[in-house]
């Protein structure tokens, strides 16, 4: 198992691009990475890794081990997996990304009976608005909101996820109540730096109808659909977030639904794992609880 530990480590060196990033793929440190790949090279009585002080490059021979023992490991831990399914014991380290706002309001609680409900598991999650490269990265799996643009990953939706525009009674009482998309053009809106197009709304009139684009302006812009929210309800303008995040101040009355009739389709929320021959009980597990608890209508959207 040492010198399985060591080839993983060297494989994380190369795929990274630095011990840093390798060790904290692995969760280890900078200096246990190092001390690790030195084992291999004595073991082998080799240099792999050719190592100056701004940049790492493989030798001749480290370029033909990696290329070996990547696929070794690879094919070593399909084995591994297909025993451990076979055993129906989920476990292991398993780590997940998703984007901050979702994941702290609405992810973690549901992570959080995962957790309790596996004990084996040992969960690593990361709240990122970066869109993350799992199998570069390390991870096993992602939450992400619309439809994922990386084809090679498996996607499998678990609820949709609507986009909603809000504001503050006190907001639309002093400027208006907008009755058409066209009408943001004279009201200032909150913009949610997060959307592929922040500054373009979109609308759709009917189902038969075509979609609706609003170019809009406003003097305040957060990459945080939190914040926006907030904003709106301080009565800065209006606001165009995802339900999951307004849908506790819609309850509370502390903002009202904008346009509501002309709301855009929903995108979906996805889980999303790298394909492999042997998919691993542990994410599997976690894909399935996650289905299920947010199956239907997502909480988040009922009752405003």
């Amino acid at each position: 198992m040492d010198r399985i530990e060591c080839d993983r480590m060297f494989v994380a060196v190369i795929d990274t691009g630095s011990f840093a990033a390798a060790a904290a793929r692995l969760g280890t440190s900078s200096g246990q990475a190092s001390k690790l790949v030195s084992r291999l090279e004595a073991n082998l009585g080799v240099q792999l890794i050719m190592r100056t002080t701004r940049a790492l490059s493989l030798s001749e021979a480290g370029r033909a081990y990696y290329e070996r023992v990547k696929t070794i490991l690879e094919e070593f831990d399909a084995l591994d997996a297909s025993v451990r399914n076979a055993s129906g014991a989920p476990s292991g380290r398993l780590r997940i990304t998703a984007p901050i706002s979702f994941g702290t309001t609405q992810l973690t609680p549901v992570l959080i009976q995962f957790a309790t409900a596996f004990p084996d598991i040992q969960l690593d999650v990361s709240f990122s608005d970066r869109v993350v490269n799992l199998v570069d990265e390390g991870f096993d799996a992602a939450i992400r909101i619309g439809r994922p643009g990386d084809s090679s990953l498996i996607a499998r939706k678990l609820c949709a996820a609507r986009i909603v525009v809000v504001a503050a009674s006190s907001y639309l009482n002093a400027h208006g109540i907008p009755s058409a998309p066209a009408d943001l053009l004279h009201h200032d809106c909150i913009i949610d730096t997060n959307f592929r197009d922040p500054l373009t709304w979109r609308f759709r009139l009917g189902k038969e109808q075509p979609v609706v684009l609003v170019d809009v302006r406003g003097r305040v812009q957060f990459s945080n659909a939190e914040a926006c929210v907030a904003a709106a309800e301080a009565g800065l303008g209006i606001a165009r977030v995802p339900s999951f995040m307004a849908g506790a101040r819609l309850r509370a009355k502390a903002v009202r639904p904008v346009l509501a009739e002309m709301e855009d389709e929903p995108h979906g929320l996805y889980a999303v794992y790298p394909p492999g021959r042997h998919l691993a009980l542990k994410v599997r597990v976690l894909v399935d609880f996650l289905a299920n608890a947010f199956r239907g209508q997502p909480q988040w959207d009922k009752g405003w």
